[in-house]
């Protein structure tokens, strides 16, 4: 298993594949030429496809703040349960 494309990179050879087309390769000489498989080009496209590089920087910044406060949610959520239960209980 390859090592993982930052952001950047993946924004990079997208960006060269458009040129490879541009200039009358196929897909798939193109996608051959950056060393991906057609299948992970076209995720990449699906995910990065029209950003520039700050865009991704910052989208990447956006899912990890969200998974932090989607984190907290859940935690405040499940002490409020557990709050009331005991509430509950007691009288």
């Amino acid at each position: 298993m390859g090592k993982r494309a930052k952001p950047e990179e993946i924004i990079a050879k997208l960006r060269e594949v458009e040129v490879r087309l541009s200039q009358g390769e196929t897909i798939a000489q193109a996608v051959r030429a950056i060393g991906v498989t057609e299948q992970t080009f076209y995720r990449w496209r699906k995910e990065y496809g029209g950003l520039r590089v700050g865009q991704a920087k910052r989208m990447k910044e956006i899912e990890k703040e969200n998974a932090r406060l989607r984190r907290a949610v859940s935690d405040l959520t499940l002490d409020n349960q557990i709050l009331q239960e005991v509430v509950r209980g007691k009288y």
